[in-house]
């Protein structure tokens, strides 16, 4: 688990302002450095040219940036756009993250920057001849730089905003975050045992806001509690709801810990939407989200919905496949409770089952995708594959309207009572 100062770091570098901005310093250092060339570098190192050959690249540079860039930007807010149409509102935070697109961005505002700067320092004829001849060669290199940036960017234009590419980054996110929470079941505490009663006498911490958990720093929380030697017990995990009437963590102590409360209170990061950092259900929520906007009558494209029933179901298969090691303990004051599987069946199929209910196709797929499920994973695992199993073959038998068609579904169900 990351702390609070490296997880806000994290987000941070990969903000689009926060790269382009770094590039963009890099393009104005690099041209401002050629005009002290001349302090650092011997007299022979200069080349045969006049300013006019620098000034008319710098000048083409600088013009073509800025409509590279402005291009650039309409493209990208015009996949936004599309994503957010076609796919799901949630997923367009992925596509801004995606480092190609920060990093030919940015290298369209550096070079921007640079020639902008060099232009006015030539101008201004603080160049001399080994200035002149370092920015010569810095212009080349930027040149090559913006060429190399611009086949990248037409390749990736293509894909950019297509709801296959963008279901593709959300099913790498789910996975991530699935794969960090097997490794990890506890975030690094204790896990806590299902139906384990609340001992008496322990004391509830309230949150004064209202949103979802979007980091919760338990090396925080384990400093403060070993301080004292003391258990505390979160109620909340990642992507949970929290408001000020339910309690975030139990403090196990029969008298007043303000000191450790206000530390649990800052420890848990809450914001106005889900992250899918350390949210496994997230991602499988926005996988089912784009299958049912798919399955909506304004789109009607129940092919877009059976290719999400089988990356849903591949994330499912990999979260109930044999557990990873687990890691050890870091925070044993500190108990978590377990995602639960079946959280993440509901989470990922239960709109499909909702929205696909009338179209058989989809339910064939998605019948046979649960078929397949119910033979992974411990008995839990098992158990909430079928679940989803009833409860889809419920909708479609209120929704499908011939019998032929629920009899097809039926003879897919002989492992559960359909009745």
């Amino acid at each position: 688990m990351l702390s609070r100062l490296n997880w806000v770091v994290a987000r941070i570098l990969r903000q689009l302002w926060f790269r382009a901005t770094l590039v963009g310093l890099l393009g104005v250092a690099a041209a401002g450095l050629a005009a002290v060339a001349d302090r650092f570098l011997p007299d022979s190192w200069t080349l045969e040219m006049g300013s006019d050959a620098v000034d008319s690249i710098l000048t083409i540079l600088a013009s073509s940036m800025l409509a590279v860039t402005t291009f650039s930007l309409t493209t990208l807010t015009s996949a936004l756009g599309d994503a957010t149409n076609n796919a799901s509102p949630r997923a367009t935070r992925l596509l801004m993250q995606d480092g190609v697109t920060q990093n030919v961005l940015s290298t369209f505002v550096g070079a921007f920057l640079f020639s902008i700067v060099g232009l006015v320092v030539l101008q201004a004829q603080a160049y001399g001849a080994s200035g002149r001849a370092v920015l010569f060669i810095a212009t080349i290199g930027v040149l090559v730089l913006v060429v190399v940036s611009l086949l990248r960017w037409i390749d990736h234009l293509i894909k950019l905003g297509r709801v296959g590419e963008t279901a593709g980054r959300v099913e790498r996110a789910a996975k991530t975050a699935l794969r960090a929470r097997k490794a990890a079941p506890g975030m690094g505490g204790k896990l806590l045992r299902p139906g384990q009663p609340r001992p008496i006498g322990v004391r509830p911490v309230h949150i004064d806001k209202i949103g979802y958990v979007l980091h919760i720093d338990m090396a925080r929380i384990e400093r403060a509690a070993a301080a004292k030697d003391l258990r505390v017990d979160l109620s909340v995990l990642p992507g949970s709801f929290v408001h000020p009437g339910a309690p975030v963590a139990w403090i196990h102590c029969t008298g007043i810990e303000d000191e450790l409360e206000a530390c649990i209170r800052a420890a848990c990061a809450i914001g106005g939407s889900r992250d899918f950092d350390q949210d496994p259900r997230f991602g499988v929520l926005v996988l089912g989200e784009i299958a049912s906007r798919a399955l909506s009558p304004g789109i009607n494209d129940p092919g877009t919905a059976i290719d999400m029933i089988t990356r849903i179901t591949q994330l499912l298969a990999f979260w109930g496949s044999g557990r990873t090691e687990p890691e050890p303990v870091r925070y044993p004051h500190v108990h978590v409770p377990r995602l639960e599987t079946a959280d993440l069946f509901e989470d990922a199929l239960s709109a499909i089952a909702r929205d696909g209910a009338g179209v058989i196709e989809v339910q064939i797929r998605l019948q046979k995708a649960l078929a397949a499920l119910m033979v992974m994973g411990d008995e839990e695992f098992r158990e909430a594959a079928r679940q989803q199993a009833r409860r889809a073959f419920a909708h479609a038998g209120k929704a499908l309207r011939l019998d032929e068609e629920v009899g097809r579904l039926r003879d897919l169900l002989p492992w559960i009572d359909t009745r």
